[in-house]
């Protein structure tokens, strides 16, 4: 996990990234208000801020320490979100009149909701079971361990999940990929509808001033979905293979990651697009102006990184840290509630 620090003209601190080890092979993230999630290759973190507002520490107004953590096995897990019902609940009244899709979680409590990509599910944590499965699309016949369909993105609206991408509609053990070039689809999880298809190993959609954006991460583009004509609009075109998209204002924030050199990133369009273009695929991140879909910031990352899974506004925090179990620091951080 990377933190980035915006710097000020008068900061102290010199502008870098901060990479955190905690449970290798880091995929989803999510942020609401002073906590932040990670999954990783077969656990789930949730970490906290430690820092109170306007408290610093060594010149860092954000301190993430992981608090609680689930061992999920290796589930390939993707996108994380928490829900968040309405309070109070809704009448059954206005559920009809607002065509309310009911909580997931158990209860209609809320929670962390995962995609659980090895089972091709929607799925909590559990403190007994490695998870516990809440939804799986209308084409999976089963949930077996055989990633049949390769989901992997999680939208919520209104606080519910609502919207998943998935590679293809496949229900045999890895038949996602025989249709990469353009299997994808998009499924509205409140009425089980495949909204969007034609789509090229889709990824990170997000519900954003009320329209649904993703990644079309086969051929490079990033843009909306019209739900009501079922047709995927590009917005801007980004070199390298898209993951993970976060907005700020009138701007999006997409990761990029150089393809594998594998069976699983060949034969797409990327590939042609990026030839046309004159362009080698990058990784690090993009920033798009949604009124324009200009790239108007780039970040390259280089070295032994070349790929990225998600990517996170951190509300309110300008110069983040975060402690692993790596250093000595994570036994010196002490709260009290």
């Amino acid at each position: 996990m990377f933190l980035l620090i915006i710097i000020s003209d008068d900061s102290l601190l010199p502008p870098q990234s901060a990479y955190v080890p905690v449970g290798g092979a880091e995929c989803g993230l999510y942020a609401e208000g002073s906590t932040l999630y990670m999954s990783s290759l077969y656990q789930l973190w949730r970490f906290e801020n430690a820092l109170s507002a306007g408290e610093v520490h060594n010149g860092y107004d954000g301190v993430y320490v992981p608090q609680v953590g689930y061992t999920t096995g290796d589930l390939d897990l993707h996108d994380v979100v928490v829900e968040v019902p309405p309070q109070p609940p809704l009448s059954r009244g206005e559920q009809e009149k607002q065509n309310f899709v009911p909580p997931l979680t158990k209860g209609g409590l809320g929670g962390v909701i995962f995609v659980n990509t090895l089972f091709s599910c929607l799925a909590t944590v559990s403190e007994k079971y490695s998870f516990l499965p809440l939804w799986q699309p209308p084409f999976i016949s089963k949930l077996a361990a055989e990633d049949r369909c390769h989901l992997n993105g999680l939208a919520l609206r209104d606080g519910l999940p609502r919207y998943v991408t998935a590679v293809s509609q496949s229900d045999v053990a890895d038949g996602w990929r025989d249709r990469r070039p353009d299997g994808g689809c998009v499924i509205d999880i409140s009425s089980n509808e495949i909204i969007l298809t034609g789509l090229s190993m889709p990824h990170s959609p997000r519900w954003y001033r009320n329209k649904l954006w993703l990644l079309n991460s086969g051929t490079g583009e990033f843009g909306c979905a019209d739900i009501e004509r079922g047709v995927f609009e590009p917005v801007a075109f980004c070199p390298g293979y898209m993951r993970g998209c976060a907005f700020s204002g009138d701007f999006a924030i997409v990761g990029l990651s150089k393809p594998r050199h594998n069976k699983t990133f060949s034969g797409l369009s990327l590939d042609d697009n990026l030839r046309a273009k004159d362009a080698e695929p990058r990784c690090g991140l993009v920033v798009i102006d949604l009124r324009s879909g200009d790239i108007v910031h780039s970040l390259r990352i280089e070295g032994v990184v070349e790929e990225l899974y998600d990517v996170q506004v951190l509300p309110g925090v300008r110069r983040p840290m975060a402690i692993g179990f790596k250093t000595d620091e994570i036994r010196r951080v002490v709260t009290m509630g």
